[in-house]
């Protein structure tokens, strides 16, 4: 596969400023939720405003391209924003069957199953760093979804069990958040696939769209409003729209075109540990001792997964 040449941005950067935009979107649906506003409405707009932003620019920039898609590209993009729409919704969903903690571990497992599947599908190389890269990002990713239930104490590990029976069906809430890590690689995989032969602007427009198609109409299937909300949660939507989705999202479809699918996988395990800092800036959620241990798995991981 020939990947894009010359690019104006280093995709390194453009990666970590994408981890860091991602990361706001647990702070800002947490607010958008205390409102009252349902998680599929969130999801729904969080894709919207950020496909809407993005056409204009197709429209009157990319319209040759668009037009020379062959119908292999168009399916490709289709796909990519169907698997979007399944991992928001689903991981987003799962949260009321199952604990924070399963559904946390489950959908990070994306980039597992990314590493798995790239060299058959895309012959990227699975390297040694990745593997022993990933498996440090991947312990540091459950020592911190697990952190909710270990606490230290007089020098002791105190397990709270409490939120592992509060789902209704747990097993259900297990299943989709699984299942929200798998179209989570789904999306990654096409994004490398597809991206180096396809600008960013049209890429995005078409799988943004597609993913907020498929979650409005899910929205009206089980009943929920799209309209009726206040203008504080309205800016919430568009902030949704622009920094987690639009500049986080936008980024890491930008560095597919340039570094391995796994490595960008890999890079998003980092994204709790942000979002971490936020909600102790925005919330005054101060992380306990489990989140920064596993952080420093994570972090590790990461650099780690890019030596060559």
């Amino acid at each position: 596969m020939t990947a894009l040449a010359k690019p104006r941005l280093s995709p390194y950067f453009v990666l970590v400023v994408g981890i860091f935009a991602v990361s706001f979107g647990s702070v800002l649906a947490r607010l958008a939720q205390a409102e009252g506003v349902p998680s599929l409405v969130i999801a729904a707009y969080r894709t919207l405003v950020a496909a809407l932003i993005f056409l204009p620019f197709m429209l009157t920039r990319r319209q040759d391209e668009v037009r020379a898609m062959k119908p292999a590209d168009w399916r490709l993009a289709l796909l990519s924003g169907v698997a979007l729409a399944i991992h928001f919704g689903t991981w987003i969903t799962s949260l009321s069957y199952t604990s924070v903690a399963a559904s946390t571990v489950l959908v990070s497992t994306s980039p597992l199953w990314v590493a798995l599947a790239a060299p058959f599908f895309l012959g990227e190389p699975f390297t040694r760093w990745l593997k022993i890269g990933m498996t440090l990002a991947l312990i540091g990713t459950i020592i911190i979804s697990l952190g909710t239930m270990v606490e230290v104490g007089n020098g002791r590990l105190l397990f709270n069990t409490t939120d592992l029976v509060t789902g209704q069906q747990p097993l259900l809430g297990n299943l989709l958040a699984l299942a929200g890590g798998l179209a989570g690689a789904v999306y990654l995989l096409i994004g490398r696939k597809l991206r180096p032969r396809l600008s960013l602007t049209s890429y995005a427009t078409l799988v943004y769209g597609t993913a907020a198609i498929c979650l409005v109409l899910v929205v009206w299937l089980t009943g929920n409003n799209m309209l009726g909300y206040s203008p504080q949660v309205y800016l919430l939507f568009l902030l949704l729209g622009i920094v987690p989705q639009l500049i986080g999202h936008s980024s890491f479809n930008y560095a597919l075109g340039y570094l391995p699918a796994a490595y960008v996988g890999v890079s998003i395990f980092a994204e709790p540990i942000t979002a971490s800092i936020l909600a102790l800036i925005v919330f005054g959620e101060q992380p306990g001792l489990m989140v920064v241990f596993g952080s420093v798995f994570v972090l590790v991981g990461v650099l780690v997964s890019g030596r060559k």
